[in-house]
């Protein structure tokens, strides 16, 4: 009975083959039917494990230690001895049993052998193998540093063909970053000093208007009344409070009069109906400093770092001889200036102090007294870098006056090259400036992914929306959400530079779910926005999507002096359609007609508002006439635009024009 289930265990056993060499390999061996023959199985892979030790230690076992269980653990299974190996067998059973560590042992150094053998076939050890990685990824390191030391290459361009208009262009590779227009219809007033007169006091508002020789006043706030202004005869009380500085508990009206004159300074342009900003704390700026009369203040630009620095550049200005009573701040342009250099500037500030002074007495009645020019030394003087690498100019009065400003810049800074516009075509057309220029005029900008923004400036605030576009189309909704606020975050920062928009600005960004994506989109914005020379604060994205932008306003917006009021919609960008004032004059008629006086009605209108009425009213126009009994005259006009009119209406007595 036993032999015969020997027998079917035998038939039923399978040969079991298991590879002995690297499992790439098509080598196959049958499994060992003895017990010696697994030793010497064991002794091998013993051996090849210390080998590889010493090869490379611990490499690739996680690689090949899942594959090498596997394979073990279904050989294992797999194995069954037959009947008559049985006893040989059992005292091998048993040790493994009380042992597990042992059996376990040789498993996981059974299959170390092929990693040796992977490294033996390729001629390269594993060890090598690592370090060319390594090699890689430090060179991709290394590609990823030399992309973020590249710095853009910066361009001046200066269009002063025309003697109407002088455009000042700043390239970043080709892209515009900056653009500067000064023309003959483009007044600007910015830092020009006025002697003005104050027409009305307002203690409501704490402030005073004065007139200084344009159309609209001034508006001067009290916190911008230097005391030597006040008046002299102040009462004690008054008088107290001024010397203890607690200008909260004074009253404009308290210190000031009406048809005082005053020098004050323009701050901020009129914008529309609302008049320039002044201040009497007057500052004349030069390339280097920034004298201020009537102050005792002084400082050093913050941009400039390093204690080392700012110490020199106190002692040179506290060397200069500079009247007391008059402060100054040190201008980062002065960061590598010689003294000599820099007492030049001071000198020349002062002379320019002293003739103001003397024009502001000699001068009667209201009117300029200083201007500040807005050309290309203004421009240079304001916004020059040494980052820019070259100037290309058009015009040779204007390249001269551009190699006397580099001639004046410290020896570090001179490396600018500086050469005239040779070619046939238009500078800004030979840089493709021009199309660039053209786009800040246009209410949308189209975004690299597909999306847009559009800028709608109106008089108390500017909107910009962010459009998804095509961006919305892509498999991953919320990523080409983000991206497309990112790059509205980017350029939303450049256009209200290069348009000059301030005041509060509120930005629509596109819904994001991800509270990660929305931080991201914030400190984009306020990455972009530290390239801005004006002061700028903005709030966090709201939970409607929104954000508040509040942008200094460093003059007027470019479209106010290349733009001028719509005469058909007068600023309002739509007017109304031609039924709708067509049935408007109707009622004006009808009115007009049930007049007892009048007689006659003329009316001179737009020449498609007459064709309506005489074409689609004519019915309504006779049953007027028979009614009321008046004559109905309509006009049509050519020349009329369509909000205008004309209605003449006579009377029995006598004719009246209204």
């Amino acid at each position: 009975m036993v032999t015969k289930k020997k027998t079917e265990k035998e038939k039923s056993v399978l040969k079991i083959k298991a590879t002995t060499g690297a499992w790439w390999k098509s080598t196959v061996k049958e499994e060992p039917e003895t017990v010696d023959a697994v030793e010497e199985v064991k002794k091998k892979s013993e051996r090849a494990a210390s080998n590889k030790k010493k090869v490379n230690r611990g490499a690739g076992k996680k690689a090949t230690g899942r594959r090498s269980k596997g394979s073990s653990a279904t050989d294992e299974k797999k194995k069954k001895p037959t009947a008559s190996r049985k006893k040989s067998s059992s005292p091998q059973k048993k040790e493994e049993k009380q042992k597990p560590s042992r059996s376990r042992s040789p498993r996981k150094t059974e299959l170390q052998a092929p990693v040796e053998q992977q490294a033996e076939s390729q001629d390269q050890p594993v060890q090598e193998v690592k370090t060319q990685k390594e090699k890689n990824v430090s060179s991709e390191k290394g590609s990823r540093r030399r992309e973020k030391k590249a710095e853009p290459v910066r361009k001046l361009l200066i269009n002063a063909e025309e003697p109407e208009e002088c455009r000042i262009a700043l390239l970043e590779d080709g892209r515009l970053e900056s653009i500067h227009v000064s023309s003959v219809t483009r007044t600007r007033t910015k830092n020009n000093i006025y002697k003005a007169k104050i027409v009305a006091i307002e203690p409501s508002l704490q402030a005073a208007f004065v007139d200084y020789g344009t159309d609209k006043n001034g508006f001067l706030p009290f916190s911008e009344i230097h005391p030597e202004y006040y008046k002299q005869d102040l009462d004690d009380n008054i008088r107290e409070k001024v010397e203890a500085h607690q200008w909260k508990k004074l009253s404009i009206s308290d210190v000031v009069e009406k048809g005082q004159e005053i020098l004050a300074q323009v701050v901020k342009e009129e914008v529309g109906k609302k008049g320039a900003n002044m201040t009497t704390y007057l500052s004349l700026p030069g390339r280097c400093v920034v004298l201020m009369p009537g102050s005792d203040s002084s400082g050093i630009s913050r941009k400039i770092s390093g204690e080392e620095k700012r110490t020199r550049l106190r002692d040179v200005m506290k060397s200069t001889k500079i009247p007391e009573g008059i402060g100054w701040i040190v201008r980062t342009a002065s960061l590598d200036i010689t003294k000599t250099a820099l007492s030049r500037d001071v000198k020349y500030l002062l002379r320019l102090w002293e003739e103001i002074k003397k024009k502001g007495q000699s001068l009667e009645g209201v009117g300029l007294v200083y201007e500040d020019h807005h050309n290309v030394l203004m421009f240079l003087r304001e916004h020059f870098d040494p980052s820019i690498v070259e100037i290309l100019v058009d015009d040779p009065v204007a390249l001269d006056q551009v190699k006397g400003f580099i001639e004046l810049l410290p020896s570090k800074q001179k490396n600018v090259k500086v050469r005239l516009h040779r070619g046939s075509r238009p500078i800004f057309n030979q840089f493709s400036v021009e199309d660039q220029i053209e786009s800040i005029y246009q209410p949308q900008v189209n975004l690299p992914s597909g999306g847009s923004i559009v800028i709608n400036p109106t008089e108390a605030l500017v909107a910009i929306d962010v459009n998804s576009g095509s961006t919305s189309k892509g498999k991953n909704f919320e990523a080409s959400i983000f991206q497309a606020n990112i790059e509205a975050a980017n350029e939303l920062a450049r256009q209200l530079r290069l348009r000059d928009l301030g005041g509060l600005i509120v930005v629509d960004f596109i819904d994001m779910r991800s509270r990660k994506n929305i931080l991201a989109v914030e400190r984009e914005v306020k990455a972009a926005m530290k390239r801005d020379r004006a002061k700028v604060d903005f709030s966090r994205i709201s939970k409607f999507g929104l954000m508040q932008i509040s942008r200094q306003k460093l003059g007027a917006p470019i479209e106010a002096g290349n733009y001028r009021r719509c005469e058909h919609c007068k600023g309002r960008g739509t007017v109304r359609s031609v039924e709708t004032l067509a049935l408007f004059y109707l009622r004006r008629i009808q009115t007009a007609a049930s007049r007892k006086q009048v007689v006659r009605i003329e009316c001179h209108f737009p020449l498609d508002v007459a064709s309506y009425l005489l074409n689609n009213k004519r019915q309504e126009l006779y049953s007027m006439e028979t009614k009321y009994d008046v004559e109905i005259t309509i006009v049509a006009e050519t020349s009329m635009k369509p909000a205008d009119n004309e209605l003449i209406f006579h009377r029995k007595e006598k004719e009246a024009k209204k």
